[in-house]
């Protein structure tokens, strides 16, 4: 008799361990599918019958592969996330994404291009769009890496453990949700909370270029490695980059940019709370020299 209780402790088990997405309709017998060959037969027909057992066969002579196409200029960022394969300035799906980010106008509209676009895969596996959060005409615009399973429910970017947490380190300095613009590289949650591909960043990345060429602000907050590397294309790990003043382009105008670690770090590593809090005065420092001056509420 299958007890309940063991039921329960299995599907915990397996949303512990990050398997918490049905992404195909039937489940997938791994047990019955054949390995791959390694060899390439021969075009000249199968091997002699009196091959000896475990015999590799011959490996015909490589297919020429004609070469890719390179990237436009104007992909962004194309040394992060363009391939031999497939650059970033062939994909259809960013094509289609830069066309439709161009053309909204007001981030309600670009929101609902958002919502409709289909290019890349994570919307059919998350809960919800997450857009953006906060005032978006504040000066200081805060861009993480993509939602998480508290975001996703709720729909909006940094509500969940890591949130909190951030929204205690902006206190510090004076800052609050209606202080900042909070958004993410992505707008969907990796299933898992895995970290994004370069294809899915890739998709989204127009979209998330014209949220801040809409909003324009004053000073951008990089939070965590992939929201760094993405905004200043860079390979650098984030350690490397934080706590360095960086610029970002967008509509021909440099926007200084400080890449932070991300609250999710902060609270794997607790000890690294103290650079955290050595770039938040950072950020204070910088908010005061640009002559940003909040209401008092």
């Amino acid at each position: 008799m299958i007890d309940v209780c063991d039921i329960l402790d299995a599907l915990r088990w397996h949303a512990d361990v990050g398997c918490d997405e049905a992404i195909g309709d039937e489940p997938t017998d791994w047990a019955a599918l054949t390995a791959r060959p390694v060899g390439r037969a021969p075009s000249s027909g199968a091997p002699a019958a009196g091959a000896a057992p475990g015999t590799g066969m011959a490996r015909g002579p490589s297919p020429t592969r004609a070469p890719a196409p390179a990237a436009p200029a104007s992909a962004r960022p194309a040394a992060l996330f363009a391939s031999p394969d497939q650059p970033l300035g062939a994909s259809e799906a960013g094509i289609q994404a830069r066309a439709r980010a161009g053309e909204a106008q007001t981030l309600e509209a670009l929101e609902a291009a958002l919502r409709s676009f289909d290019g890349c895969p994570l919307k059919a596996t998350a809960m919800n769009t997450v857009f953006a959060d906060g005032n978006p005409q504040a000066p200081v615009m805060l861009i993480g890496e993509a939602p998480g399973e508290d975001e996703d429910r709720q729909g909006k970017p940094f509500v969940g453990v890591s949130g909190k947490l951030l929204d205690r380190m902006l206190a510090q300095i004076g800052l609050d949700r209606g202080k900042v613009y909070i958004s993410n590289i992505l707008p969907w949650r990796p299933p898992g909370n895995r970290s994004p591909t370069q294809a899915e960043i890739a998709a989204c990345l127009p979209f998330l270029e014209r949220h801040v060429e809409l909003v324009r602000p004053k000073l951008l907050v990089a939070l965590g490695g992939v929201s760094a590397k993405t905004l200043l294309n860079r390979a650098e790990g984030i350690t490397r980059l934080r706590g360095q003043w960086k610029t970002y382009e967008v509509a021909g105008t440099a926007v200084p940019l400080m890449p932070m670690l991300h609250p999710a770090y902060l609270l794997r590593n607790p000890i690294a709370k103290r650079e955290a809090w050595r770039d938040m005065l950072a950020l204070q420092q910088r908010i005061g020299e640009e002559g940003i001056k909040y209401s008092e509420d």
